[in-house]
C-alpha cells in the first residue's frame, strides 16, 4: 500500500494516476485541479499534463462517470478551475498582506508571489486569462487579484473565460489527437515528457517578463 509521500512523488506522473485509481480517476483531477489554483502551495502540480493525459483517456472517463459525454466532463473541469481560482483570490483577499510578510519556506517563495504581482500589474485583468497557460502564474494570478481587491465581477468575467479556454484547448487537443492516432497511448511518457518541455518555457518567460518589469 502505498503512503503519502509515495503518492505525493506520483502526483507528477499523469500516467500513474490515471492507471492507479482507475474509477476515481476524475475526483483525483478535480482535487488537482482545484488546489493547483486555489492555493499557493499547488504551483508544482501537473496542471497541463494532467489535462491533456485527461484528453487522450477521455472516453475511459466518460465510462467511468456515468457514461455522460465527454463535453460535460471538460465542463465540470472548468467549473472546478473556476473554483479554484475563487478560492484563491480570497485567499489573497483575506490575507494577502500577511503572505507578503510570510516567510520562505519549502512550499512557499515570496517571489513567486511578487513576479506574479508584476505580471499582473502589466496585463491588469487579462492576466487571468493568460496566466492559465503559465505554470506557476496559474497559482498565484487569482491570489494577486485579491490582495490588490480587484472588483470580483469583473474578476469573475475573466476567470470563467481563462478556466473554459484552458480547460477546452488542452481536453479536446489530447482527445481528438488520440482519435487520429490512437498509438498515442503507447507512447504517453513520451508525449507528457514533450508537455513538461514545452512548460519549461513559460518559466524562461516569467524571468524576461521580471527583468522587463524591474527595469
Amino acid at each position: 500500500m502505498l503512503n503519502f509521500w509515495d503518492i505525493f512523488q506520483h502526483l507528477f506522473n499523469p500516467r500513474w494516476i490515471f492507471f492507479y485509481f482507475g474509477n476515481t480517476t476524475l475526483f483525483i483531477i478535480l482535487a488537482i485541479i482545484f488546489a493547483e489554483t486555489g492555493f499557493f502551495i499547488g504551483f508544482f502540480l501537473p496542471g497541463d499534463s494532467l489535462l491533456f493525459t485527461a484528453g487522450i483517456f477521455g472516453e475511459d472517463l466518460c465510462k467511468n462517470f456515468y457514461n455522460v459525454p465527454f463535453f460535460v466532463i471538460i465542463l465540470i473541469v472548468a467549473f472546478v478551475a473556476i473554483l479554484g481560482n475563487i478560492q484563491g483570490y480570497w485567499l489573497g483577499y483575506k490575507s494577502g498582506k500577511f503572505l507578503y510578510k510570510k516567510k520562505d519556506s519549502f512550499l512557499f517563495k515570496k517571489k513567486h508571489l511578487i513576479i506574479a504581482k508584476l505580471f499582473y500589474n502589466k496585463y491588469k485583468t487579462t492576466a487571468l486569462i493568460m496566466s492559465r497557460f503559465l505554470p506557476m502564474f496559474r497559482t498565484f494570478a487569482p491570489i494577486v487579484a485579491g490582495a490588490i481587491r480587484v472588483d470580483f465581477k469583473k474578476f469573475m468575467i475573466y476567470n470563467i473565460i481563462g478556466a473554459l479556454i484552458w480547460t477546452f484547448s488542452i481536453m479536446l487537443s489530447g482527445h481528438y489527437l488520440d482519435k487520429k492516432f490512437p498509438e498515442l497511448k503507447n507512447h504517453l511518457e513520451w508525449i507528457i515528457f514533450l508537455i513538461v518541455l514545452m512548460t519549461t518555457f513559460p518559466l524562461l518567460f516569467k524571468i524576461k517578463i521580471r527583468k522587463k518589469l524591474l527595469i
